[in-house]
């Protein structure tokens, strides 16, 4: 099997509708961490302390025929349309392992998917 990591850094509003989205499009786990972030615009600050969005990162480790999928549920469901409300990448995982739980799964839908 071929995997792909997706990483998405979201807004904490659209969490639970990017995950769900994620799961409806093929995804079967994700990892939730607590993550802060500086884009193009400068922070405000409040008494000389700067005001940080924070924002949740999911990770979802995904069999590559399904990352284009995750990533538009992703990216609807994120909002990602407009300014400021997230960002989402994927790149190739060379190697990964501790995924027996999910290969039966991932298997099933790649058959459903292709034969």
């Amino acid at each position: 099997m071929r995997f792909k990591v997706i990483l998405a850094m979201v807004n904490d509003q659209f969490q639970t509708d990017v995950i769900e989205s994620a799961k409806k499009a093929g995804a079967t786990g994700v990892t939730i961490l607590n993550a802060r972030g500086e884009g193009i615009h400068e922070q405000k600050s409040f008494f000389g302390m700067q005001m940080e969005a924070q924002r949740d990162m999911l990770l979802f480790v995904v069999e590559d025929f399904v990352c284009d999928e995750i990533m538009e549920a992703i990216s609807q469901a994120g909002n990602f349309n407009k300014p400021g409300n997230g960002i989402a990448f994927c790149w190739a995982v060379d190697r990964a392992i501790g995924l027996e739980s999910q290969i039966p799964v991932m298997e099933k839908d790649a058959k459903d998917k292709y034969f």
